[in-house]
């Protein structure tokens, strides 16, 4: 029973809680519980080990002087070896380097902890060649991109401030294929980003392109060849698609053709670097922070494939396919498989690639999380979870600043190396590899593919092989020793 009596508004809180507490009766102050003291804190990780690199997600439990577990409690998280292993305010330790260092977490006072040990990433895949990397390209103005038609042995390169370039027997046509720099904004992020061949090209001559416009606006052009194999029509220009930009970075730029032989096209949330968003990477009323699946294929403008997953949806824009992210600033399809991989580029500390299976419907109507989250951490704490897909691997600014998504080897001249993903990070420049299939494991260094410079993009020609393009200007080629 609650017991109710009229309170003067003279008296004060202090003196209310004194009179009413013996006042109710048979509920006097001896039913009244002092919160109970947290005796123990456990500390609990699925594995203790980690290679560099690698993270794991620790769980913190409190306990009372009689071993009852106690609810509610709220911890704080500490290292006492920053330089061998980090942990987030959530308790997620990422492996910095090589050694042991003893995690703890503290609740009223009372500190639990364990040791993680760390060890250094893991040599090259049992029985694979120690790939290096071949130049054949130099003095090109900050390429972005590097493609090629299928079938077709040339390489296509995609300078930052308009100019498509072709490599063809080994040598760098003095020509460009395409120069666009008189209507490209080359400020920030923006530039040409983004070129895609049709899967008819031999026939038809169409490639598309993606680039910022003078106004700091994104289009998407379809161009035609010319007579001349190696140079394009620049009179040809068809608009695709245009998207007016709230700021100068964070525009995407990947487009490609995927095996369903529709058109995908990556574009960021248009946010400069305070991080605000504005809420459109979740918003599925914009196009921004999203990849978008079109049909290109009537020859001029574009379609909606009925099969999108917003097709219908009400306020939703249909042409997303997957949204929640930062800035996809390279995608690809395994060529083997037809599941996507997604570098998406974070903000103050996680980079991220997402794994979209061909089985699950290659990201078909996914929500990989930002803003709500960055990595597989929320922004703002507490934040909703559900309906989210978490990266398949993360690492933090500790090892880079800005992830750049690559490719899946499903080339023929070296074989052990089918499988494995690549990735690098503009800002340190180093080359990783991870198992495409099934859990990842550990990332891979290939030190030997470090091209000493920002690693702005990866390539892959028509046979499949893998190439490493630089800010420098330099273009590489993965090959055996």
């Amino acid at each position: 029973m609650r017991c109710r009596r009229p309170i003067p508004g003279s008296i004060s809180l202090t003196l209310i809680a004194t009179i009413l507490l013996p006042a109710c009766g048979d509920d006097g102050p001896g039913d009244i519980q002092a919160p109970v003291a947290v005796a123990k804190v456990e500390v609990a990780a699925p594995a203790t080990t980690a290679a560099v690199g690698q993270s794991v997600q620790l769980t913190a439990t409190a306990r009372d002087a009689e071993g009852n577990v106690l609810s509610g409690r709220t911890f704080d998280w500490a290292t006492a070896e920053p330089s061998v292993a980090t942990v987030s305010e959530t308790g997620l330790v990422t492996a910095v380097a090589e050694g042991q260092a003893e995690i703890s977490a503290t609740a009223e006072g009372v500190t639990g902890s364990l040791v993680i040990t760390v060890s250094p990433l893991p040599p090259p895949p049992p029985g694979a060649p120690n790939p290096k990397l071949q130049e054949i390209a130099s003095g090109l103005a900050f390429p972005l991109y590097l493609t090629s038609p299928p079938d077709d042995d040339r390489l296509f390169i995609a300078e930052k401030g308009g100019v498509i370039r072709v490599i063809k027997g080994g040598a760098l046509l003095a020509q460009p294929f395409l120069d666009l720099s008189s209507q490209v904004s080359g400020r920030a992020e923006q530039g040409l980003l983004g070129l895609a061949f049709a899967p008819d090209y031999a026939t038809s001559g169409r490639f598309f392109v993606h680039y910022t416009d003078l106004d700091g606006n994104t289009r998407v052009s379809l161009f035609r060849v010319s007579d001349d194999p190696d140079r394009a029509d620049a009179s040809s220009e068809s608009a695709v698609l245009r998207v007016d930009q709230p700021g100068p970075a964070h525009n995407g730029g990947q487009i490609l053709f995927g095996p369903d032989g529709l058109f995908y096209i990556g574009l960021g949330d248009g946010t400069s670097r305070d991080g605000n968003d504005q809420g459109r990477a979740q918003s599925l009323g914009d196009l921004f922070g999203s990849i978008l699946r079109i049909d290109v294929s009537s020859g001029s403008g574009y379609t909606v494939p009925a099969d999108n997953p917003f097709v219908g949806t009400a306020g939703a824009r249909p042409e997303i396919w997957s949204y929640g992210f930062r800035n996809p600033w390279r995608f690809s399809f395994d060529r083997g498989t037809g599941d996507l991989f997604i570098g998406d580029v974070g903000e103050q500390r996680w980079e991220e690639i997402d794994r979209a299976p061909a089985a699950d419907g290659a990201g078909r109507g996914v929500n990989y999380g930002w803003s709500r989250m960055e990595g597989n951490q929320c922004v703002v704490e507490g934040c909703d979870r559900s309906g989210i897909t978490l990266p398949l691997v993360q690492y933090d600014h500790t090892e880079g600043c800005a992830i750049t998504g690559g490719y899946v080897y499903r080339g023929v001249a070296i074989p052990a190396l089918q499988g494995q993903y690549f990735y690098s990070d503009f800002c340190d420049g180093w080359v990783k590899s991870i198992r495409a299939a099934g859990e990842p494991g550990p990332p891979v260094d290939w030190p030997a593919l470090s091209p000493g410079d920002n690693v702005t993009s990866f390539g892959e020609d028509a046979a499949g092989e893998l190439y490493i393009v630089t800010g420098g200007g330099g273009v590489f080629k993965i090959v055996p020793q």
